[in-house]
């Protein structure tokens, strides 16, 4: 087995060993808006729950040579934000936002996605995905890089659901209605593919 210190790696080889191991990673789609009013959108896979009470979230979102990104920036000037599942319907427009737009630019309008209304923040959500959250910005932290912070951490706070009834029964939702997409290294996504289930011990 390789056994290899990260002091003497670069930033691009500690990133793909972390990209190729840590999978399947969970996909946000974040919308944010400017200060401008525009309504940003991107995809974000450093991204999982802290807890259920109250219901929290975390995103990492990563510098690009210590630039803050505009998702990160909106999200700690306007305290809100709002949180979509990916999954295979709507995976393909999602991926188009990944595009590097101006800040003055929608990436909501480049995919043709289409904004919602929230129910108790100001920024809008998409209809084209099957879950979304509405969250306030409850903590962000700048973790320092070698040079310059290299990530946002944000940590958002659940206000409202927003789930498809289609997939929701008893409290419960229904993980193959979902298809939710995952993310693996490079231009890689997975399927949920084959579940098992396993008894916890007593």
């Amino acid at each position: 087995m390789l056994s290899i210190d990260p002091i003497d790696n670069t930033e691009r080889e500690n990133y793909k060993f972390l990209i190729g191991s840590i999978i399947p990673r969970p996909i946000a789609f974040v919308t944010t808006h400017s200060n401008e009013g525009v309504l940003n959108g991107a995809p974000f896979s450093y991204f999982n729950i802290v807890t259920s009470n109250p219901p929290m979230i975390s995103l990492a979102i990563q510098r690009k040579e210590g630039t803050q990104k505009d998702t990160a920036r909106n999200i700690i000037n306007t305290k809100e934000f709002v949180v979509h599942i990916v999954d295979e319907e709507n995976v393909e427009k999602i991926n188009m936002t990944a595009a590097a737009l101006l800040p003055d630019q929608s990436e909501i309008e480049l995919a043709q996605l289409t904004p919602v209304e929230s129910t108790k923040i100001s920024v809008p959500g998409v209809m084209e995905a099957k879950i979304r959250m509405e969250c306030t910005l409850e903590h962000s932290l700048s973790l320092a890089g070698t040079d310059t912070p290299g990530c946002d951490f944000i940590i958002g706070k659940v206000v409202q659901f927003h789930i498809d009834e289609g997939i929701y029964e008893k409290g419960r939702i229904d993980p193959r209605g979902l298809a939710a997409v995952s993310r693996l290294a490079g231009i890689n996504y997975a399927k949920i593919g084959e579940m098992f289930s396993i008894d916890r011990p007593k």
